[in-house]
Formats: C-alpha cells, sequence, structure tokens
C-alpha cells in the first residue's frame, strides 16, 4: 500500500511540475517583446514645426507603452550620414529605427538590408522590405481646409506658398491647399516660392517676403518652421500654418494650422511588433486614424470661417474624396481629372503637376 501511494505521488509531483512548465512557456509566450526604438530627426526637436511634432510622437510613445527611445537631431539627407546614425542607434541596443525625414531612405533601405532583425519605419518614402515599413499621412486634407480661410480671407486674391522640395509629398499639398482656396473664392491665384532644404529659419522667411513683396497676402507653406508664419506677421498679412498649431509664434497673423499626431500611430505600430503581429505596409492614414487634423480658427480668421470649414471637414470625414475630384484642370488648362472622376490614393500619392491657378514651376527634385 505504501509503495503504491508512493508512486502515485510521485506522479502527482511529475505532473505538477509539467503543468508548471506548460504555464511557464505560455506566459512567455504572451510576453511582450522588448525594445529599444531610435528616432532620426532631420531637424532639432526645438523647431516647432514638423521634427518637434515627431518628437511630440516620440514622448507621446514612451509614456503609453514605456519603451526606451534614443533620438538623433540634425541627421542629413546623405545616405551615409544616415547609415552611421543608424549604427550608432543599432549599437545602442536599437532594435526599431524610425526616420523622420523623405531623404533618409536610401539609407534606411541600405540599413535594412544590414540589419535585418532590425524594424525600420520611413516617413513618407515608397521603398519597402520585409522590415522596413512606410508610414505619412493625409495631411493634404487639411491643406485643403486651410485653403478654404485662405481664400475667405485674401483681399488681393494672391496667395504665397513656401514650399521645401518640389516632390509629390509637397506638390500635393500645394494643389490642395489651391483647390481649397478656389472652393470659396475662383479668383485665387497661388504664387509659389521653394527653398530646397527642410530646415532653414531664415531661408523660409525670406522666401515669405518674397511672395508678399509679389502681392501676397496670405502665406501658407510647406516647410519645418514658423518662419513664414513671422514673415507675415512681420509685414502685416495673414498666414494657415503647417506641421504644429502656429497660432503662438503669430498671434497676429496666424488663422489656423494643419497639424500632425504621430503618437498615436507610434503606440499601434510598437505595440504591434511587440507582439510579433506587424508586417511591412505603406500606411497613409487620414481622419479616421487621428493622425492629422485642423488648428482651431483664430479671431483673426475670416468670417464665415468656421461654417465653410465644417462643411468641407464633414465631407471628408464622410469618406467622400472632395479634394482631386473633376473637372481639375492644370497650369495649362489641359483637363487633368475629368468631371465625375476622382483620382486615386495612388495617383495622389504620386503627383507631379500643378492644378490651374498655381503660379510657380516644379523644377527637377534634388
Amino acid at each position: 500500500m505504501k509503495k503504491f501511494l508512493k508512486v502515485i505521488l510521485s506522479a502527482a509531483v511529475a505532473a505538477s511540475v509539467v503543468l508548471t512548465g506548460c504555464s511557464s512557456t505560455g506566459s512567455e509566450k504572451k510576453e511582450a517583446k522588448k525594445l529599444t526604438v531610435g528616432f532620426l530627426y532631420v531637424g532639432p526637436i526645438g523647431d516647432g514645426g514638423f521634427t518637434y511634432a515627431q518628437d511630440q510622437g516620440r514622448l507621446y510613445l514612451e509614456k503609453e507603452t514605456g519603451v526606451k527611445t534614443l533620438y538623433k537631431e540634425s541627421v542629413k539627407e546623405d545616405k551615409a550620414e544616415v547609415e552611421k546614425a543608424i549604427d550608432d542607434m543599432v549599437d545602442q541596443g536599437a532594435n526599431v529605427i524610425i526616420g523622420t525625414s523623405f531623404g533618409f531612405q536610401d539609407g534606411m533601405v541600405s540599413s535594412a538590408k544590414k540589419y535585418s532583425d532590425v524594424t525600420f519605419l520611413h516617413c513618407s518614402g515608397y521603398e519597402t522590405a520585409a522590415n522596413l515599413g512606410q508610414y505619412f499621412g493625409k495631411i493634404h486634407e487639411m491643406m485643403y481646409l486651410n485653403g478654404v480661410v485662405a481664400g475667405l480671407k485674401t483681399k488681393s486674391n494672391t496667395l504665397g506658398f513656401v514650399g521645401a522640395f518640389p516632390i509629390p509629398e509637397v506638390i500635393r499639398n500645394i494643389d490642395a491647399f489651391t483647390l481649397g482656396a478656389q472652393s470659396v473664392n475662383k479668383n485665387v491665384k497661388v504664387k509659389v516660392s521653394w527653398t530646397n532644404t527642410w530646415y532653414d529659419p531664415a531661408k523660409e522667411k525670406q522666401a515669405a517676403e518674397g511672395l508678399i513683396d509679389q502681392g501676397a497676402d496670405v502665406i501658407a507653406q510647406h516647410q519645418d518652421t514658423a518662419g513664414p508664419q513671422q514673415a507675415a506677421e512681420a509685414k502685416g498679412v495673414y498666414s494657415v500654418g503647417y506641421n504644429t498649431d502656429m497660432s503662438k509664434t503669430a498671434p497676429k497673423a496666424n488663422m489656423t494650422s494643419a497639424v500632425w499626431n504621430w503618437g498615436p500611430y507610434f503606440v499601434k505600430t510598437i505595440k504591434a511588433i511587440q507582439d510579433g503581429t506587424w508586417k511591412s505596409e505603406k500606411y497613409w492614414g487620414g481622419y479616421e486614424d487621428g493622425i492629422v487634423s485642423l488648428a482651431p480658427l483664430t479671431s483673426v480668421a475670416p468670417e464665415g470661417a468656421k461654417d465653410a470649414v465644417a462643411k468641407a471637414e464633414d465631407k471628408i470625414k464622410s469618406g467622400k474624396n472632395v479634394i482631386f475630384q473633376g473637372p481639375i484642370k492644370d497650369q495649362s488648362g489641359n483637363v487633368k481629372v475629368a468631371e465625375g472622376k476622382t483620382l486615386t490614393d495612388d495617383e495622389i500619392w504620386n503627383i507631379d503637376w500643378f492644378v490651374q491657378g498655381v503660379e510657380g514651376t516644379i523644377p527637377s527634385s534634388k
């Protein structure tokens, strides 16, 4: 009998060990992967614009997930420089790299091949790989609303737009801004000045001043700093901002801004990487994801802007593409989008022509 009980007890202990082992294995499977996320920035985090907005997303990510993050400011859009910055971050333990500027693409593609066990996320580009994904947002929807406000405000019917580089990312914002302005003021024309830089406050401000000298009484921008806003205020005209709410930078000029909110995307994506469900993609979110929004209208916004913006905003929120819907002509008067037709997301993403009403050229990008 004692021998029988001893056998039973031994079996029970063995079963307990097996069950405990199974429980431990299940727990390990559920444990989130430990990540260190490195951010590459094209400008300083204090630029008050694009890099600042991305860095706010990084801080939100830390707060919501507790992951460790690293960052490097003012990384040149040069393949070798990007590769070196990534090497340094990997040496510091980074297993996710987020490159926040279009010009980082070549360096990130090369590094993704070198570090197959690192996940790469690149902002606004088009190259992908198994461990390299793309992300951006439909900020042109907000630029359209900026245009509505500018079109109602202008007295000269001349708007100015300070653009960074002649690439589709900037071109579609200029076109959307113009179409928004034309939706409330058919007599509007938009003059464009290129700076060929993302971050250069003095050059951006100078470009805006030149547009104002040409008759523009509202300034818009696709630049990383508030330089154009400051130029508008100094010259006694008005402005609409980009990247962040720029009303505090130019309170007498700024009427509203197209705003980035990167935090929710970073959190969702990093959690997917942690639990092993992430797959490379080209993410292009809009209103529904909260990645883009319009800053509140300020006291210098024109009469009727609130209702006009709300009306246009409702149509965008409903999922109807009211921005690049025909008929739309290009600068030369050629019909590019026939009546009843709408550009696809792919066509909007790759747009390389100006709509009618834009005064400026599109030189070859760098």
